[in-house]
């Protein structure tokens, strides 16, 4: 084995963990503060972090001749590529650099944990050398990404909604709260200098306090008061953008599982002879499959929307961890990343 191409796989690991660790707390800063600074100091660093996993993962394929991802060490890794990379295509386009301290955090530590799985440069067991595993597990690994970062976007809905219901005395304010952005209550503001206040990109401008229409009347009315809380929270996209972002990113998601599933069973067959067995992975699987589903459903319902799909994708992303990790780390079965 080539020490220089070993060595140039380590240090593009440590480039990729560095920068999303540093990212991370950047974005964090981003997140509380609105700092256009700190965003545009966030926005690099996940490029680069990205950037160097893949360099990593082409690096060790390229110094073995090995298909990287045989193991959990190399899924794990493609796995936060995948969600970082999905993650900046969204925030270049909507905007999303807000969400970044959620997905650079679990990135960082999904690749941080995929290192104890490093099992060196070793060849792929016999059931490993298929063509399939070049199809099915990118298509998997890219699916698990897209809900992962649906799953951070869910949260931060659900943190603006919790408060939006506790500033309107527990009323459930915000259920089918996404119908659509024709779809806001209509709420008067007067006596504040908002986007002076709290500075930002979803910063209320002043230009429209007096009459804006917004799915948050109670956090707007408290930002219009000077209410610290009710100024932070002012600064984040609307419920209704929110909520049709994590549908956007699921309905990226979704497609990539259901093929991840269909060539999974073409491998099987050819490995196994058989398309389906209910193996724990394959249940695992169709399980997280019908959740989603389910979300894309529900989500055409206008008494579903908000609230109720963003515990959805919650529950969703659960269930996906399961299949992920507590399958192929905890329970037996024909699916197994160990050597």
């Amino acid at each position: 084995m080539d020490p220089s191409k070993q060595a140039l796989d380590q240090i593009l690991l440590v480039i990729g963990i560095s920068a999303y660790v540093t990212g991370t707390l950047v974005l964090i800063g981003y997140f509380l503060s609105r700092s256009t600074l700190l965003k545009q100091i966030g926005m690099p660093l996940a490029v680069i972090g990205c950037i160097a996993q893949f360099a990593e993962l082409g690096a060790r394929w390229n110094m073995t001749g090995v298909w990287p991802l045989t193991n959990l060490y190399g899924s794990l890794s493609l796995f936060s590529a995948f969600g970082v990379l999905i993650f900046v295509i969204f925030a270049f386009k909507y905007d999303l650099w807000f969400i970044g301290f959620g997905v650079l955090g679990i990135a960082a530590i999904a690749l941080g944990y995929a290192t104890t799985w490093n099992e060196g440069y070793m060849p792929a067991v016999p059931a490993l050398q298929s063509y399939w595993i070049k199809v099915h597990v990118p298509l998997v690994i890219a699916a698990y990404a897209s809900f992962m970062v649906a799953f951070v976007m869910s949260l931060i809905y659900l943190l603006k909604a919790a408060f939006e219901n506790r500033l309107g005395g527990g009323a459930s304010a915000v259920r089918g709260s996404a119908a659509g952005a024709g779809s806001n209550v209509e709420v008067t503001l007067s006596g504040a200098n908002i986007s002076a206040t709290l500075p930002g990109t979803y910063a209320v401008p002043s230009s429209r306090v007096g009459s804006i229409r917004s799915d948050t009347p109670h956090i707007d009315a408290a930002a219009a008061r000077g209410d610290f809380w009710g100024l932070w929270l002012a600064g984040l996209p609307s419920l209704g953008k929110l909520d049709i972002l994590t549908y956007r990113i699921v309905a990226v998601g979704l497609p990539l599982l259901t093929l991840g599933v269909i060539t999974g069973a073409w491998w099987a067959k050819e490995a196994w002879g058989a398309y389906w067995q209910w193996d724990p992975k394959e249940t695992a699987a169709l399980t997280s499959w019908i959740i989603y589903a389910a979300y894309m459903h529900l989500h055409t319902r206008s008494a579903w929307r908000g609230s109720r799909t963003a515990w959805v994708s919650v529950i969703g992303f659960v269930s996906i961890v399961f299949c992920y990790l507590g399958v192929n780390i905890f329970i037996s079965g024909l699916h197994s990343y160990k050597m």
